[in-house]
C-alpha cells in the first residue's frame, strides 16, 4: 500500500495525454481559439523597423538556393547573414504560395510559429506536471500580451522562443527516457536544435541549461550504480543523441548557410553580437532617455515585473521557488529532477547572465521572449500544486481557485483586446497600464502604428477629394521607420526624413518624435495614449521632427 501511494506522487512519464483528460481537451480548445483569432486578425498588424530588410533577406536566401549558390548576396547582406534566416525564408516561400501579399504572409507565418511555441509549452508542462500543469502553462502563455503580440511581428525572437521551447521539450523527454532516448525524441532534439540556431546564435544558451540537467542525472546515477556504470550509461545517452546533433547541424546549415561556410562562423557571430555593433542611441527607461549600452542591471527583472500579467508573474515566481526546493528532494526520480533543473535554468539563467555581463539592452524585452515559455511552465506547475491542494479541501475550494484563475487570465486577455493590434505594448496594473507607462518606458518601439495611421490618412484625403500638387506625389515627412511608412502609404506618397517641403508629417507617439504645432488630422490612440499622429503641414515649412539628433 505504501509503495502504491509513493508511486502516485510521481508525475506522469508519458507525453501522451489520456483520451478522457478534460484538461487536455480544454488545452486543445485554447490552441484552436488562438489559431482562429490569428486567422481573423493577422492582417491588422503593421510593419515595423526591421520588416522590410528581413523580407529582403528571405528573398536573397531563396535566390541563393534557387540559383545553385550563384547568387551569394545573402551571405553578406547587411548584418543579417550573422542571423539565421529560417523565418524569413519560410515567409518568402509561403508568400509565393498563399493568396496574401508578402507582409501579410509574414504575419500569418509568425502566428503559426507562435502556435508551435504554445503547443510545446503545453507539452512540457503536461509531461512534467500532468494535464492541469500543461493546461495552466498554456493558458498563462496564451494570455501573455508580450508573447502574443510579438508572435505576429517579430521575425527573430519568437521563432527562437518557439524553437527553444521545443528543444526544452526534447530535453525533458530525453531525460525521462534515459539512457536510451526514443527515435522521435532524438528527431525532435535535432529539428528544434537546428531551428533554434537557424533563428539566432543565442540558442547556445541552451547548452549549459541541458548540460546542468545531465550533470545532475549523471551524479545521481553515480551514487546509485557506481562511477563506471553511470559513465557508461551517460555515454550511451549522449551517443544516442548524436544523430540528433547531426540533424541539427544540417538544419542549421539550411536555415543559416553562412554558419557552415567556416567551422568557426557561429562563434564569430556570437562574438559580433557580444559587443554592441551600432552607434548607441537612447531609449526611455524610468522616465529618462538612457543610452542602450548603459541600461541598469535591474532593466530586465524590472520590466518583466511591469509587463507580465500579474497571475503569470506570481505563479511563475512561485513555481521557480517550488522547482528549487524539488531539486533537493531525493525521493523524486533523478530524470525528473534533471528536467526541472533544465526548466528552471531556461527561465532564469539568461536574465541572470545579462544582469552580470551588462550587454546593450533595448526594445523592451523582445530579445528575451524565449524565457517566457519555460517561465509559463513554472507557473503551470505551481497552479497544478495549488489545484491539488484545493481539491483536497473540497469542491468549493476548487471552484474558488478556478474563478481566481479565470479572472487572472481574463484581465490580460481583455487588455490585449483593448490594445489590439499593439498587444506587445501592454503594461500590467503594477505599472498602471500603458497610460502611466507612456512617460516612463518605450511603448510602440516597433513602429506598428504607421499602418493604421496611413490607412486613416488615405481615408481623410479621399473624404475631401484632395489631389497632390501638379507634377508630384504627396510628400510625407516621417519620424519612425521610413521604409515601413513607404510600404504602408503606397506609391501615391513620397516619404522623407529631411527638411524637404512636406505636405504631411507621420510621427510615432514616442519621446524622440516632436509634438508639432500643426493641425492633427489623424491620431491613433489606445487607452488614451497616442501611438501615431499625422499632421497637416500644407502651406507651412517642414519643422524639425526629432527632439534629439538621430543615431
Amino acid at each position: 500500500m505504501t509503495q502504491r501511494r509513493n508511486s502516485a506522487r510521481v508525475p506522469p512519464q508519458s507525453d501522451t495525454p489520456p483520451a478522457n483528460s478534460f484538461a487536455d481537451r480544454i488545452a486543445i480548445g485554447i490552441l484552436a481559439a488562438v489559431a482562429l483569432t490569428a486567422a481573423a486578425t493577422f492582417r491588422d498588424y503593421g510593419l515595423g523597423w526591421d520588416d522590410y530588410t528581413h523580407s529582403q533577406y528571405g528573398e536573397l536566401l531563396l535566390r541563393l538556393y534557387g540559383t545553385g549558390f550563384a547568387d551569394t548576396r545573402a551571405l553578406s547582406f547587411v548584418n543579417l547573414y550573422k542571423y539565421g534566416g529560417g523565418f524569413d525564408m519560410a515567409a518568402a516561400l509561403a508568400a509565393r504560395i498563399l493568396p496574401f501579399d508578402l507582409f501579410e504572409t509574414r504575419r500569418l507565418v509568425g502566428a503559426a510559429v507562435g502556435l508551435v511555441g504554445l503547443a510545446a509549452t503545453w507539452r512540457i508542462g503536461r509531461r512534467i506536471g500532468g494535464p492541469v500543469a500543461g493546461l495552466a502553462a498554456l493558458a498563462l502563455l496564451a494570455a501573455c500580451p508580450l508573447y502574443v503580440g510579438h508572435m505576429f511581428i517579430n521575425p527573430k525572437d519568437v521563432p527562437l522562443a518557439a524553437a527553444m521551447a521545443a528543444l526544452m521539450l526534447a530535453a525533458v523527454r530525453a531525460f525521462d527516457e534515459y539512457p536510451r532516448p526514443q527515435a522521435r525524441t532524438v528527431a525532435l532534439f535535432g529539428i528544434s536544435l537546428g531551428a533554434a540556431f537557424g533563428s539566432r546564435v543565442l540558442a547556445g544558451i541552451g547548452a549549459p541549461e541541458i548540460g546542468a540537467g545531465l550533470a545532475l542525472l549523471a551524479c545521481a546515477e553515480a551514487r546509485a550504480r557506481g562511477m563506471r556504470a553511470a559513465a557508461l550509461r551517460t555515454l550511451g545517452w549522449l551517443r544516442a543523441l548524436l544523430p540528433g546533433l547531426a540533424l541539427g547541424y544540417l538544419i542549421m546549415g539550411l536555415l543559416w548557410p553562412w554558419s557552415v561556410l567556416a567551422p568557426l562562423n557561429p562563434i564569430r557571430a556570437a562574438e559580433y553580437f557580444d559587443r554592441f555593433f551600432e552607434k548607441p542611441w537612447q531609449e526611455l527607461y524610468e522616465g529618462r532617455p538612457i543610452a542602450v549600452p548603459k541600461m541598469p542591471a535591474s532593466y530586465l527583472p524590472h520590466l518583466f515585473a511591469l509587463k507580465l500579467p500579474e497571475l503569470m508573474l506570481g505563479l511563475g515566481v512561485l513555481g521557480g521557488i517550488g522547482v528549487a526546493i524539488a531539486l533537493f528532494d531525493l525521493r523524486r526520480a533523478p530524470a525528473r529532477r534533471a528536467g526541472l533543473l533544465t526548466l528552471g535554468l531556461a527561465a532564469f539563467l539568461p536574465i541572470v547572465v545579462a544582469m552580470i555581463t551588462r550587454p546593450a539592452l533595448y526594445n523592451g524585452l523582445r530579445h528575451f521572449i524565449f524565457v517566457l515559455p519555460p517561465f509559463a511552465v513554472l507557473g503551470g506547475l505551481a497552479a497544478a500544486q495549488l489545484f491539488a491542494r484545493a481539491r483536497a479541501r473540497g469542491r468549493l475550494a476548487c471552484l474558488a481557485l478556478a474563478a481566481l484563475g479565470l479572472v487572472g487570465i481574463a484581465a490580460p486577455t481583455v487588455g490585449m483586446a483593448r490594445l489590439h493590434p499593439y498587444e506587445y505594448t501592454y503594461f500590467n496594473l503594477l505599472a498602471g497600464g500603458v497610460g502611466k507607462a507612456e512617460d516612463e518606458y518605450m511603448l510602440d518601439y516597433w513602429g506598428l502604428a504607421f499602418k493604421q495611421a496611413a490607412d486613416a490618412l488615405h481615408d481623410w484625403i479621399a473624404a475631401r477629394h484632395l489631389s497632390p500638387p501638379a507634377g508630384r506625389r504627396w510628400v510625407v515627412a516621417v519620424c519612425g521607420p521610413q521604409a515601413a511608412a513607404q510600404v504602408e502609404l503606397g506609391p501615391a506618397f513620397e516619404t522623407v526624413f529631411d527638411q524637404k517641403r512636406a505636405d504631411f508629417a507621420l510621427m510615432l507617439g514616442t519621446f524622440y518624435c516632436r509634438h508639432l504645432r500643426a493641425p492633427v488630422i489623424v491620431d491613433i490612440t489606445r487607452e488614451g495614449v497616442s501611438y501615431a499622429r499625422v499632421y497637416d503641414l500644407r502651406g507651412q515649412p517642414t519643422p524639425e521632427l526629432l527632439t534629439q539628433p538621430p543615431p
